[in-house]
Order: C-alpha cells, then structure tokens, then sequence
C-alpha cells in the first residue's frame, strides 16, 4: 500500500519517543504510515534482543501501523554506507510515501546522526530511475522532516498531539527495559541526560506545546522554506 509518511529511526523506540504522538495522530486519523527501524537494538545497555522484539510488538498493538520493517543494521555501528541508502531508497520506492521523517543529521548520538543522513540520502536517490531496480518505479517523497533528538534546535513547525498524549505515555512504556536503572549497580550511563526517559519526553512536549499555545507538542524540523499547505498536515 503506498504511504502518506514513512518514519525511519536508529533503533526500537527511537520513532515512539521522539514521534509517536505523529505516528497516532496518523493512526487516529486512519492514514497509512510506516516505520522503519534501522537496528534491533541488540547493543542495548539495557534488555536482551528478544526483549526488544517482545517491546516492538507490544507498541505495534497500539500503533497499528501499515507496515514496520527493520533493515538489520548493526547497532552501535550504523554506518552511512552506499548498501545503507540504496536498501533504504529502495524501500522508500516500493512503499511511496509522500513525507519521509527520520533522526536529525545533527545528533549526540552516532546511529542517530547516520540514520538521519542516511535517510536523507535515501530520500534523494529515490527518485533516481537509473539507480533503481529492474521493475521499480522512482519516486522521491515530497519532504523530508527531521525529529529533534539530545541537540536542542528550533523545530520548522510543532504539532499538536494533546488530545494521544497519554496514548504516547503508554506506547513509550511498551519499551519497559529502557525506561529506568535496571538495578542498584545500574545509573544509567547510557542516557545521556539521565535515565528518567518519560519525565524528559514530557518535558520537551510541553516545551513544544508551549510554543504553539497547546498542552504537549512535537517539533519538525525542515531545511528549507516550506508552502502554506504541506503533505503532513492535510
């Protein structure tokens, strides 16, 4: 089925905490959408491989999405990679979305930063017929947006997800062996700001929210100026 928005993220839960209340807004409104995680999360300071396939399919429960895939890159070694882009292009191709959403390229992290650009690429070479395979068509999504991850940056525009916020807490605590320490020994090193991930996820929602005059907000962000009507919003 062709797709209104693609997501594409580093791991599992990076798409549901960064933008899952996008993901049930489109969910709510009965548009088709789909994620792509680029990893299974197996190096994961927290959780075992199986736990994390357990987590994906307890958030697919909720979210519902037209199609999930995962390429299998390796965790922690994302690397931006002509196999990377050109597997990614190619499902950008056979799915057709209008909008593309993925990692800011500027990110603390180094399998977000290369999902971003990855992505960013892919997006492009999407549209390249010659780079395609025999029997696909080329198809460049009309925008590609960025998700705001650990760098603070000024969004291109916010998105209202009041009325699924708490659809969101529930969908971000279907991925339980990466919300806290995991024992006395454990101080969540792997976090960069701390370990409580639901309390900064609020935190930046309403920051968000703020910005617009509503309760809870998710940022975008685009390079480039954008026309009064957009593919996401309609």
């Amino acid at each position: 089925m062709k797709l209104d928005v693609l997501i594409v993220a580093a791991h599992p839960d990076d798409a549901e905490i960064s933008a899952g209340g996008i993901l049930l807004t489109l969910r709510d409104a009965g548009r088709p959408y789909g994620i792509v995680d680029l990893t299974r999360g197996e190096m994961g300071t927290r959780g075992t491989a199986d736990d994390r396939a357990r987590e994906v399919a307890a958030a697919n429960a909720i979210l519902r999405p037209t199609v999930r895939e995962n390429l299998g890159l390796p965790d922690g070694r994302v690397a931006v990679t002509v196999e990377a882009r050109e597997r990614l292009a190619a499902l950008i191709r056979r799915h057709q979305p209008e909008v593309v959403i993925a990692h800011h390229v500027d990110d603390l992290h180094p399998d977000h930063a290369a999902c971003g650009q990855i992505a960013r690429e892919a997006w492009y070479l999407s549209g390249l017929q010659r780079l395609a395979a025999p029997g696909e068509t080329a198809r460049r999504p009309k925008r590609i947006y960025h998700f705001l991850g650990h760098v603070p940056t000024e969004p291109t525009f916010v998105v209202d997800i009041g009325r699924v916020w708490e659809d969101k807490v529930k969908l971000v605590r279907c991925y339980a062996s990466q919300l806290q320490p995991d024992g006395a020994q454990d101080k969540g090193q792997h976090f960069l700001f701390g370990a409580d991930v639901l309390q900064r996820m609020e935190t930046r929602a309403r920051f968000f929210g703020e910005r617009i005059g509503v309760r809870y907000g998710e940022g975008l962000l685009h390079k480039g100026p954008l026309p009064c009507m957009d593919p996401i919003l309609g």
